[in-house]
C-alpha cells in the first residue's frame, strides 16, 4: 500500500513540474514577445523596427511549435496547464474518475486480502483443533492397544504356560476392572480360547456350558435389555471354535459365545492370528447397547515366535484370541469433554476402508459452515482406514475490520478526489479572474480581491434599483411641492435610505466576522436621526395602533461626532424587532446621558402601569443595564469614568410586545438564531440584527443588554460613546439651549398639553418645545381652562390627547366658547393613527388640527404651518454649497454619462442638467470609448463601474491608453494642439459613479486611472467637492 502511495505521489509531482515548465515557456513566448512588441510599437512610422519585431516573434513561435510537435510527443493535456484559459477540464475529470476507480479496486482488493487472510487463519485454527483431537484419540487408542497386547502376553504366560492355570474368570474380571484406567478407550476386554472340534465335548464338560452361536437370526439380543445368552443356539459344527472363557464384567454377557460364529468377528480373528498384529473390525452395533463400536483382536500364541514367522506357523502356534471392545461414540464424547473448546467445532469419525461408502462412527452432518478439515487416524491396522472430519458449528463472522478499513480507504480517496476536483475548478476560476481583472499576483491576494469584488457586486446589484427610486425622489424634491407633499417625499426618501441600510446587514455581518468593519467620525444631528427612524416605522405603528414615541434628554448635545449610520442601524434593528412583536400598547425610545441616569437611579422605582406611555405594564428597564460596567458598584458606590470631551449615551427601546421566552433569552444575541422555529415564518427576519447591534455597540465602546418578561414586553438598552459636536460658539451653559428652534415662525408661541399620562405628556412637551413653542402640561381640561384664565400671555393652541378628546372635548369646547375671559385658541388633536375615530362636535367651531403620531419635528412643523396658515411653503434650499455655485461650475460643460441602467442614466442626466450641463448619455463602455477617442469635445465623464461587455475599470484603462498615445503624437509633432482647444496634453476627468460601499472598490477606481468617486444618487455637496477639483467658475477664469 505504501509503495502505491509513493508512486502516485511521484507521478503527481512530476506532472506538476511539467505543467510549470510549460506555463513558463508559454508566458515567455506569448507574454514576453507581446510586451516587447508593444514597446517597439510606440515608434510609429518605423517599418524596419516593426518588421524586425515581427520576424523575431515568428522565429520564437516556430521554435516553440517545433518543440511541441517533434521529439516531445506528449498528450494534449500536458500543455493545457493551470495558467492558460484553455485548461483541459476533461483531463481533470478523467483524473478524478481514474483516481476513484483505482481506489475502488484497491478497496475491493484490500477487503479480499484481509478476508482471505481471515479465512486462512480460520482454516489453520480448524486444522489445529482437528489435528489435536485426532492425535489425542490416536494416542489414547495406541495406549489401550498396547495394554491389550500386554494382556495377551500375560494370558499366554499365566494361563497357557502354567498347569493348572493361574487365571480364572474371577481373577480376569477383577484384574481388568482394576486396570481399566490404563485402557481409557475400551469398554471391555474378553479372551476366547482356540478349541478344535475334537476337543469341544471335553471343553464344554470342563466349563459347564455349551459353546453358543453369536449371529442368531431367530433372536436379536442387541435390541433387548434382558439379553440372555442361554437363549442363543449352540455353535454349529466346524473345524475349530473360539469360545470366550474370560471377560470383563462390562462384557461378561459374551462368555460362551463363539467368536468364529459371528460374521463381523470371524474374518477379524483369522486375520489377527495369521498376521500376529492387532486387527480391527468394521463398525457394527454392539450387543446389548446397539451403539457403534469396533473390536481390536490380538492372537495369543503357545510359545514365542520369531518376527519372521510364517502365517502357517502362527496359526499352528495359536492358543486363543484376546479382544478389546471400543464404544466409539462414548469414547469420542469423553475425549471432547476434556477439551475447553469442544463446543466450537463438530467432530465426525469415519471408517473409510471402503472409500466409496464411508461408515460414520461418530457425529452428525448438521453444520452451518462449509469449511471442513480431514485428519487421518492410524489405529495400527494397515487393512482398515479411519479419519476424523471437523467443521465449525457456526458460520464465520462478518469481516467487520476489513470492511471498515476498505470503507475508510474509499472515503479518504473520495475526499481527496473531491479536493482535487475543487482545486482544479478553483485554479480555473482564479485564472479567469486574473485574465479579466489583472489584479491577482499571488494566491493570498486573490482571496481578498475575490471577496471584495463579491461584496461590491452584491452591493451594486441590490442598491441599483433602490438608487433609482432615491434619485427620482431627489429630483422630485426640486419640483414645486407644498409642505405636505414635501414631507411625504422626505419620508419616502428616508425610508428608502433606511431600507438600503437594512439590506447591508448581511454585508455588515461579513465585515464583522472578518474584522474589517470601521466606524466613521463625522458630525451629525442626533435628534434628526431619531426623527428619521420614527418616520421609517410610523406607517407600521399606525397600522397596528401601537403608539411610537421618542424622548431625548435636554442634557444631550444636539450635535455629536461619531458614526451616525451605525447608530441609526442599531436603533433600526431594535425598533424593527419591537414593531414586529408588539400588537398593542406602545414603543418608547429614550436617550439620556449615562451620568444623568446614574444620578437618578437610586431614587427610581419600578414602573407602574399608570406611569408608562400607554398604561400597560412594561419590563423593568433597570435589569436591562444591571450588568453594564458603567453601572457596576463597588462597596455600595457606583463608579463611572469618562473623558471630559466624551458623550456617553444610554438608549432604551421599551415595548409592550409578547416578550422573550426564558429558555430563549440566553441565545438572543447569537447570529442567525431566533426565539423559535416559527418566528421567521410569522414575523420574518434573518436573526442577525441583534448580533450586529451587539458588535456595533462594542465598536462604539458601549454595551447592550435587555430585560424581558413573557406576555408583558421587552426593554433593550445600549450605551455608546461619542464626541461633543457642538462648536465653542454654539455651546451654552443652559442645557435648554441644546434644543434650538428649527422653525423661526413658531418662536414665541405658547401651547397647553392636556394629557393625564406623565410619560406621554413629557414626549409631547419635548417635541413641541423643539419648534420654539413654550409648552405647559396639565392633566385635565379643567386645569387647562384655569391656566388660560390665570396665566400670563396668550395661549395659541391647546394640544389634547385623543383619549381625553373623545371623553371631554364637547363639554370643554362649550365652556371655552362661553367664557369671555378666555380667547379661543387653536385646538390640536394628538391621534394615534390616521383612521382614528374623532367624535363630532356639537358646536359650530372649526374642526381641530389633527396630528398623527409618532411626533417628529418636520411633521409637526408641516402640520401646524398648514393648520395655522403660517410659514413658507416654498421648497427649502439644499444643505451644503448653494446651487448657484454648481451651476457656475457646470454651465455649458459637455459631460458624458456612461451607465447600462436606463433609470440611473436618467437620474444622473437630470441631476447634471439641473446645474446647466450639456449631457450626453451612453449605455455601454464600448460606446463610450468610441465617443472619447481623441480628439473630442467632452469636459468630463461620469463612468459606472459594473456594466456588461466592458466594465468601467476596463473602459477607463482603454481611455487612458488612447490619451497616452495621443499625447505621444502631440509630443512628436504628429498631432496638432489646436484640436483640443490649445491643450498641450489630453487627460479627461473620469469620475466613478456607483453604489458600492466597499473601500476596495474606491481603491480600484484610482488604480485604473479614474480621478474621483461619486456615489449614486448625486448629492450636491459631494458633487461640488469632486467637480470643483477640475473646473473653475467663470468668475475665476476671468480673474
Amino acid at each position: 500500500m505504501s509503495l502505491l502511495h509513493v508512486l502516485g505521489f511521484g507521478v503527481k509531482i512530476g506532472n506538476f513540474f511539467w505543467m510549470l515548465c510549460c506555463w513558463f515557456v508559454s508566458w515567455f513566448v506569448d507574454g514576453g514577445i507581446e510586451d516587447k512588441s508593444s514597446l517597439l510599437a510606440g515608434s510609429v512610422g518605423d517599418p524596419e523596427k516593426t518588421k524586425m519585431t515581427t520576424m523575431k516573434k515568428k522565429n520564437k513561435m516556430w521554435f516553440w511549435n517545433r518543440i511541441s510537435s517533434s521529439g516531445l510527443k506528449i498528450p494534449s493535456f500536458s500543455y493545457q496547464f493551470p495558467g492558460s484559459v484553455k485548461f483541459n477540464k476533461t483531463f481533470w475529470r478523467n483524473v478524478v474518475i481514474g483516481w476513484i476507480v483505482f481506489w475502488v479496486l484497491v478497496s475491493i482488493w484490500t477487503l479480499w486480502y484481509f478476508s482471505s487472510h481471515a479465512m486462512e487463519k480460520r482454516k489453520e485454527t480448524l486444522a489445529s483443533m482437528c489435528d489435536e483431537r485426532a492425535r489425542m484419540l490416536q494416542d489414547q487408542f495406541n495406549v489401550s492397544m498396547n495394554h491389550i497386547q500386554a494382556m495377551s502376553i500375560l494370558i499366554s504366560t499365566f494361563h497357557h504356560g502354567k498347569f493348572p492355570s493361574a487365571i480364572d474368570q474371577r481373577t480376569f474380571s477383577e484384574y481388568t476392572d482394576r486396570t481399566s484406567f490404563e485402557r481409557p478407550l475400551t469398554s471391555g476386554v474378553a479372551y476366547a480360547v482356540r478349541v478344535l472340534h475334537s476337543e469341544r465335548e471335553e471343553f464344554e464338560r470342563q466349563q459347564g456350558w455349551t459353546i453358543r452361536r453369536m449371529d442368531s437370526h431367530e433372536q436379536n439380543p442387541a435390541h433387548k435389555d434382558d439379553y440372555d445368552p442361554e437363549a442363543l443356539e449352540p455353535s454349529p459344527v466346524q473345524e475349530e471354535y473360539a469360545p470366550v472363557i474370560f471377560a470383563q464384567d462390562t462384557v461378561s454377557h459374551v462368555v460362551s459365545l463363539d467368536m468364529l460364529s459371528g460374521k463381523e468377528d470371524r474374518e477379524n480373528v483369522l486375520r489377527a492370528r495369521s498376521s500376529g498384529k492387532g486387527v480391527l473390525t468394521a463398525p457394527f452395533p454392539l450387543i446389548k447397547t446397539n451403539r457403534l463400536g469396533v473390536i481390536l483382536t490380538f492372537a495369543v500364541y503357545k510359545r514365542d515366535l520369531p518376527s519372521n514367522a510364517t502365517p502357517k506357523e502362527r496359526i499352528e502356534a495359536t492358543n486363543g484370541y484376546l479382544g478389546g471392545v471400543f464404544d466409539i461414540e462414548s469414547l469420542v464424547e469423553n475425549l471432547l469433554h476434556q477439551l475447553a473448546s469442544k463446543q466450537t467445532i463438530l467432530v465426525n469419525v469415519y471408517d473409510t476402508t471402503n472409500s466409496s461408502q464411508p461408515i460414520s462412527m461418530y457425529g452428525s452432518n448438521v453444520s452451518a459452515d462449509g469449511l471442513e478439515r480431514v485428519s487421518p487416524l492410524i489405529f495400527g491396522d494397515p487393512f482398515r482406514n479411519h479419519e476424523m472430519r471437523c467443521r465449525f458449528k457456526q458460520k464465520p463472522p462478518w469481516p467487520v475490520l476489513p470492511m471498515m478499513i476498505s470503507l475508510g480507504m474509499l472515503v479518504i480517496a473520495l475526499l481527496i478526489a473531491h479536493i482535487i476536483h475543487a482545486t482544479a475548478n478553483r485554479i480555473i476560476k482564479v485564472q479567469e479572474d486574473c485574465d479579466k481583472m489583472e489584479l491577482l499576483k499571488k494566491k493570498a491576494e486573490a482571496a481578498d480581491v475575490a471577496k471584495s469584488q463579491f461584496l461590491a457586486t452584491v452591493s451594486h446589484e441590490i442598491r441599483t434599483p433602490m438608487n433609482g427610486v432615491l434619485g427620482m425622489l431627489h429630483m422630485l424634491m426640486d419640483t414645486e411641492l407644498d409642505v405636505t407633499q414635501l414631507d411625504y417625499v422626505r419620508t419616502a426618501q428616508a425610508s428608502g435610505k433606511a431600507l438600503v441600510s437594512l439590506i447591508n446587514e448581511v454585508l455588515d455581518q461579513a465585515k464583522i466576522e472578518s474584522g474589517k468593519l470601521e466606524l466613521e467620525e463625522v458630525r451629525f444631528d442626533l435628534r434628526g436621526i431619531l426623527d428619521d427612524v420614527l418616520s421609517l416605522f410610523s406607517a407600521k405603528s399606525q397600522q397596528k395602533g401601537v403608539e411610537l414615541a421618542v424622548y431625548i434628554s435636554d442634557r444631550v448635545p444636539e450635535m455629536l461626532i461619531g458614526d451616525p449610520g451605525r447608530f441609526r442601524q442599531i436603533l433600526t434593528n431594535l425598533m424593527g424587532n419591537s414593531i414586529k412583536f408588539t400588537e398593542k400598547g406602545h414603543i418608547f425610545v429614550t436617550v439620556n446621558l449615562v451620568e444623568e441616569l446614574l444620578e437618578s437611579i437610586d431614587g427610581e422605582t419600578a414602573s407602574s402601569s399608570e406611569s408608562t406611555l400607554s398604561g400597560l405594564l412594561v419590563a423593568d428597564r433597570q435589569k436591562s443595564w444591571k450588568n453594564f460596567k458603567a453601572f457596576s458598584s463597588s462597596n455600595g458606590h457606583r463608579s463611572f469614568a469618562s473623558s471630559p470631551p466624551d458623550i456617553n449615551l444610554i438608549v432604551s427601546v421599551e415595548d409592550t410586545g409578547v416578550g422573550i421566552p426564558l429558555e430563549a433569552q440566553s441565545r438572543i444575541f447569537t447570529p442567525f438564531m431566533q426565539v423559535g422555529p416559527s418566528i421567521s415564518r410569522t414575523h420574518g427576519g434573518t436573526g442577525i440584527g441583534l448580533s450586529i447591534s451587539k458588535c456595533l455597540a462594542g465598536l462604539m465602546k458601549g454595551e447592550i443588554g435587555f430585560s424581558s418578561t413573557p406576555k408583558v414586553g421587552s426593554t433593550f438598552t445600549f450605551t455608546a460613546v461619542f464626541s461633543n459636536g457642538m462648536q465653542p460658539t454654539e455651546r451654552k451653559s443652559d442645557p435648554q439651549n441644546n434644543n434650538q428652534p428649527i422653525f423661526s415662525e413658531f418662536r414665541g408661541m405658547k401651547a397647553v398639553v392636556v394629557d393625564h399620562r406623565p410619560a406621554r405628556a413629557q414626549v409631547s412637551w419635548y417635541h413641541f418645545q423643539r419648534l420654539g413653542i413654550r409648552v405647559e402640561v396639565v392633566s385635565c381640561v379643567e386645569q387647562a381652562l384655569r391656566y388660560m384664565k390665570t396665566g400670563t400671555g396668550t395661549v395659541n393652541m391647546i394640544l389634547i390627547e385623543q383619549e381625553i378628546w373623545n371623553r371631554e372635548a364637547d363639554a370643554f369646547i362649550k365652556k371655552l366658547h362661553k367664557d369671555p375671559l378666555v380667547q379661543s385658541p387653536k385646538l390640536v388633536l394628538l391621534a394615534k393613527s390616521v383612521d382614528s375615530s374623532i367624535d363630532a362636535l356639537s358646536t359650530g367651531i372649526d374642526p381641530p388640527i389633527v396630528i398623527v403620531k409618532p411626533l417628529r419635528a418636520s411633521m409637526l412643523a408641516a402640520t401646524l404651518q398648514r393648520g395655522l396658515g403660517i410659514g413658507n411653503r416654498e421648497t427649502p434650499q439644499h444643505k451644503g454649497p448653494p446651487a448657484l455655485i454648481l451651476r457656475n461650475l457646470l454651465h455649458g460643460r459637455k459631460i458624458l454619462i456612461v451607465d447600462d441602467n436606463n433609470v440611473n442614466l436618467r437620474v444622473a442626466a437630470g441631476a447634471l442638467k439641473k446645474y446647466g450641463a450639456d449631457v450626453v448619455c451612453s449605455e455601454s463602455g464600448i460606446k463610450a470609448i468610441s465617443l472619447l477617442k481623441p480628439p473630442h469635445e467632452f469636459d468630463a465623464c461620469f463612468m459606472d463601474i459594473q456594466m456588461p461587455e466592458m466594465d468601467g475599470f476596463e473602459a477607463t484603462r482603454k481611455i487612458r491608453d488612447m490619451e497616452e498615445e495621443m499625447n505621444k503624437k502631440i509630443k512628436n509633432g504628429e498631432a496638432l494642439i489646436v484640436e483640443n482647444g490649445n491643450k498641450s496634453s489630453w487627460h479627461l476627468p473620469v469620475l466613478a459613479m456607483t453604489a458600492d460601499v466597499i473601500q476596495a472598490t474606491h481603491e480600484e477606481c484610482l488604480k485604473c486611472g479614474m480621478d474621483g468617486y461619486v456615489s449614486k444618487p448625486f448629492e450636491a455637496e459631494q458633487l461640488y467637492r469632486e467637480v470643483s477639483r477640475f473646473f473653475n467658475s467663470p468668475s475665476d477664469t476671468e480673474s
